[in-house]
């Protein structure tokens, strides 16, 4: 029996990023990994980007060189891979790790999609994608195949292929929970929501999941809570506002937060209005200084910015209310494991 079968992870329901935001050096994956699973931590996610965070590579590292923790995608994209090629990364690393894998599915940034020669990914493109994927796991056939996932005449792995692989919706819109709801074995949220929107994302996942005839209960709701540790300001406004901040400025993308969280739309109104943000030349979290970020901050409600702030006893209370309303796990954001270690012995003694 390995070590991953006889001994399990001391906080199965916390995670946390590796590689959190852009990185010129992804061997930091390795220790952040290695950290994570010595503070008991039952998962880590990686958030792919098209540079030096390859989900393949990066995931594979860290499955290396653990042995209890999960290693799960958040996200990677459903259609930048042939299904062969998605497939067979996901089996591999299901395989070689003893099933810690896990995927994470999100419909990819739209400007990025169409720079890329990509369609946009629909709710039928996901569903298909999911059909072909867990298809081949089970060590069936694809046969004859033409749609959204293109023109398929034959895929097979093997028919001793038996992989099941738990497969994660990252968003929060509130017509994709109930979607994931439907389809997902998990869903991973976004930074800022609050406890209602919490609260709103879960019933909605469960409403997806019955209407389905699904066990609304065995799907699992990640909560994303950004977490800072006795923050000074001024990484209260880089780690907090400056996040809110370039969120806010994408179009459609806030939207979604503000009808989750049931917030006044005429704040972000107000907020795109401002000369100094709608003077910036790209996201604000990479080039606003610290003065125009106290700016910036008089813009965004306190209520705005839900998060675990303060002492390692207050921040270990604020991860532990998530699951009061509603969560199945957190996922602390914006902070290393070297940082957030002292709030890991608070949330024990809780």
């Amino acid at each position: 029996m390995s070590l991953a079968e006889s001994t399990g992870p001391e906080f199965p329901e916390l995670s946390c990023y590796l590689l959190p935001g852009h990185t010129t050096t992804p061997a930091d994956a390795i220790d952040e990994a290695r950290q994570a699973e010595a503070l008991g931590l039952g998962r880590v996610w990686l958030s792919e980007r098209f540079d030096v965070k390859d989900a393949g590579v990066i995931c594979s590292a860290a499955l290396a060189v653990t042995q209890r923790i999960k290693v799960a995608t958040a996200a990677t994209n459903l259609h930048t891979r042939h299904p062969m090629v998605l497939a067979t990364m996901c089996s591999s690393l299901h395989y070689l790790s003893g099933g810690r894998f896990e995927l994470g599915l999100g419909r990819g940034i739209a400007v990025r999609n169409q720079l890329m020669g990509l369609d946009a990914v629909s709710n039928a493109h996901l569903v298909e994608g999911l059909e072909v994927l867990r298809t081949l796991w089970r060590g069936e056939k694809v046969m004859g195949h033409e749609g959204k996932m293109g023109n398929l005449p034959y895929l097979n792995m093997g028919d001793w292929m038996d992989a099941k692989i738990p497969v994660h919706f990252v968003g929060f819109g509130p017509k994709s929970l109930r979607f994931a709801g439907q389809h997902f074995d998990g869903v991973h949220l976004h930074t800022f929501i609050t406890d209602e929107g919490l609260q709103r994302a879960r019933a909605l996942v469960r409403e997806g999941a019955q209407a389905a005839g699904r066990d609304p209960d065995a799907v699992q709701v990640y909560s994303v809570f950004a977490t800072a540790l006795n923050p000074s300001r001024e990484d209260y406004l880089r780690k907090m506002v400056a996040r809110m901040a370039t969120y806010m400025q994408a179009p459609g993308y806030a939207e979604m937060l503000i009808a989750l969280n049931g917030w006044d739309p005429e704040v972000l109104t107000a907020f795109r209005a401002n000369a100094t943000v709608s003077a910036m030349l790209g996201g604000i979290d990479s080039v606003a200084t610290l003065e125009q970020l106290e700016e910036i901050s008089e813009l965004i409600p306190p209520q705005w910015l839900p998060a675990a702030m303060g002492s390692a006893q207050e921040c270990a209370a604020a991860w532990k209310n998530q699951f009061a309303n509603g969560a199945d796990g957190v996922v602390i954001h914006g902070s290393t494991p070297t940082e957030f270690a002292p709030i890991i012995d608070a949330y024990r003694a809780l």
